[in-house]
């Protein structure tokens, strides 16, 4: 394994490597063949106490901050798992810790933190909207003590393997609010019982092993008390939560490069072709030893957004940038690890393709690149806004 400096979450990373150890690569090929889920990985997770990180004590939890929770993240994927099995607990949780009600906290995160419940889906993307959010479409209209959800979404995850589900919802016409990012509104979902009463799921089969779904909304009603702080302000509570995913995320990212760093340079120390091992030469060595660097670099960023974010500041800037950084440099590592295997990087034994076709996903989600350079340009740099 490639030399990193012993930091303050070293006890962190220690345990987190010795739960993941009890399930080595076989185990993560084979749910990966079988597009499986990592049920009982999750569950080890879980028992641990590490999905429930950020949950105070006194609900359960262990009280940490996002930098804790991106470093257990960050172990999962180093190690050669995949934490998109369960990384939406993490992320989710925010919306509810920062503006659910007392009774709301007592209610869900103690059995959120013993694993009795998971808090794994969070439902805002749409088919005709994508990331333009203020435009979605489902809409959520007060009956009494209830409220009547219509609508739909997509690319929701998890939904077969959780309870529950954040689900933002315009209860406020676009054409009647001051500001477009007003009148959406913020629900907890019992997804067990939403399915019998409104709630249709279609699997959505893609390249990764990432169970996600297109989810239909007809006439479903939630109870009033399932609403997350103020009606028409989930808008700016959502953005909690993306900003603590796009956090988590970079950190996963980070795992990743990693991981492969670590992979191409044995190997590539190793393998000895015309009499040397290929990892003498500098047309090999070079860009193993730049994706190090933006690996490196990425790193640093994703601390900066998770002080700001445990600080309560704002982090946007900071959390889109480590993203990018991160995502950019582990598809970098990926690719020369891949090139330096050659065949031996498409065999599946390897664990490179299923690791290779894993990170490619974080170009283009939560959010996509071009996206996040143009917040940048625009709420950074003060250019006019593209679009």
């Amino acid at each position: 394994m490639i030399k990193t400096a012993t930091d303050k979450y070293q006890d962190i990373r220690d345990a987190v490597r010795a739960l993941c150890a009890e399930f080595p690569d076989e185990y993560h090929r084979k749910i990966d063949e079988q597009r499986a889920y990592p049920e009982a990985f999750v569950d080890a997770l879980t028992k641990a106490g590490w999905l429930a990180a950020l949950i105070p004590q006194e609900w359960g939890g262990s009280g940490l901050g996002l930098a804790e929770a991106s470093v257990i993240m960050e172990e999962i994927n180093r190690s050669g798992g995949n934490s998109g099995a369960c990384h939406g607990q993490m992320y989710n949780m925010g919306t509810l810790l920062r503006h659910g009600s007392q009774a709301q906290k007592a209610l869900y995160l103690p059995k959120i933190a013993s694993g009795e419940w998971r808090l794994q889906s969070m439902g805002v993307t749409e088919p005709s909207t994508g990331t333009d959010t203020t435009k979605i479409k489902t809409t959520a209209v007060k009956k009494g003590d209830r409220y009547v959800i219509n609508g739909q979404k997509v690319w929701i995850s998890r939904v077969q393997h959780s309870d529950w589900m954040i689900l933002l919802a315009r209860t406020t016409p676009l054409a009647d609010v001051k500001k477009k990012s007003e009148g959406m509104s913020i629900f907890m979902v019992d997804l067990r019982q939403a399915e019998k009463s409104g709630m249709t799921v279609r699997p959505i089969p893609n390249m990764v092993n990432h169970e996600t779904n297109e989810l239909f909304f007809e006439n479903l009603e939630i109870p009033e008390e399932n609403l997350i702080g103020q009606e028409g302000q989930g808008f700016k509570y959502i953005l909690d939560g993306l900003n603590a995913e796009r956090t988590l995320i970079a950190a996963e990212c980070i795992g990743d490069g990693y991981w492969f760093i670590d992979r191409v340079t044995r190997y590539v120390s190793e393998r000895v072709v015309f009499g040397r091992p290929i990892g003498q030469n500098q047309g090999v060595q070079f860009p193993i030893a730049e994706a190090y660097i933006e690996i490196e670099a990425a790193n640093l960023m994703r601390y900066k957004a998770c002080e700001l974010f445990d600080a309560q500041q704002p982090c946007g800037a900071q959390a889109n940038m480590a993203k990018y950084l991160a995502a950019k440099a582990s598809w970098e590592a990926a690719n020369a690890c891949i090139q330096f295997h050659g065949g031996f990087g498409f065999a599946n034994e390897y664990d490179i393709e299923r690791k290779f076709r894993e990170t490619r996903l974080y170009q283009v989600a939560p959010i996509s690149t071009n996206l996040i350079l143009s917040y940048v340009a625009e709420h950074q740099l003060g250019l006019p806004r593209s679009f």
